[in-house]
Formats: C-alpha cells, structure tokens, sequence
C-alpha cells in the first residue's frame, strides 16, 4: 500500500513540535519516537525522527539541522466543523511565539504554517447568488482568524 506523509525537517525542535501538536490536537496520538545515538550526526538521545497522527492524517518529524527553513508554500490544512474548534486550534498554534496570518493561516513558533479553516467557510463562498458569496469573500479578506459569525453576517448584509 502507498501512503503520503508530510515530513517536516526541523533544526533541534521537532520533541518540542511533538510535544505541541499533541497537546492541541486532542486526537493525536504519538505512533513512533527514534532517538539519535552515540556518533550519529544528532546530538545522542535527541530525538532524530517521531511519527504523529492528528484527525487520520500521519506526520514525520525530523532533527535536521540548520539546512532548511520552513516556507509558507506548503501549509498543513486543518478543517474543523465549529467556531470553538477554530478558537481552541488557533490559540493552541500561535501560543509562545506563533504568528496570525491571514485568511485563517497562521505559522507556529516554529515556522510550520498552518490554515484552520471551518467547514462554514466553503459553504458560505458557495452560496448561489454571486453577491453574497462575493460578501463573504471580502470579509473572509479582511480576517486573520477566521470568524463564522461575521461570515455569515456579511453574506446576509
């Protein structure tokens, strides 16, 4: 069987990141954590690799050293059917350094964007008169969180 997994490379921080995901999502469970050894390229005992899932979905993550960065080009998804799951996960995220983005991204403390996005959100751009799905987009522009309230009073505007 074929599977897909993000793999997310980090410097040092990927037991902190472990650490973070599995605290905010409260569906996640830890499935593997490996350790570097003694004459390994890690530092010995740091974690050199750990496998996560959060909502069915398998995430790697990885020490690797300074060698890369994080760019906002390739975000993790999230799609959550209420307000108080969109308050709880951006909150969670950006707590101890993250930063709000637009348009319900955001990027954590440690470089890893991510878009919390209620389900709302499709429905409410798909509405069949143009205009009120064209309210919806300009209000969902000017958010940083995303709030399913204002959406749908500027579709009703």
């Amino acid at each position: 069987m074929t599977t897909i997994r993000p793999f997310l490379w980090f410097n040092d921080q990927a037991e902190d990141a472990l650490d973070l995901y599995t605290t905010v999502f409260g569906d996640s469970v830890v499935i593997e954590v490996s350790r570097y050894p003694e004459g390994s390229p890690g530092p010995a005992g740091q974690v050199m690799t750990a496998t996560l899932r959060i909502a069915n979905q398998e995430i790697m993550l990885l020490n690797g050293g300074p060698l890369f960065e994080f760019t906002p080009a390739i975000s993790l998804f999230v799609s959550v059917a209420s307000q108080d799951q969109v308050d709880h996960l951006w909150e969670g995220l950006i707590a101890d350094g993250g930063r709000p983005g637009q348009c319900g991204w955001l990027e954590d403390r440690f470089g890893v964007s991510w878009q919390i996005v209620p389900t709302a959100l499709g429905e409410l751009l798909g509405d069949r008169d143009p205009q009120k799905a064209g309210q919806v987009m300009q209000a969902m522009l000017s958010m940083s969180k995303i709030e399913i309230s204002e959406l749908r009073a500027a579709r009703d505007a």
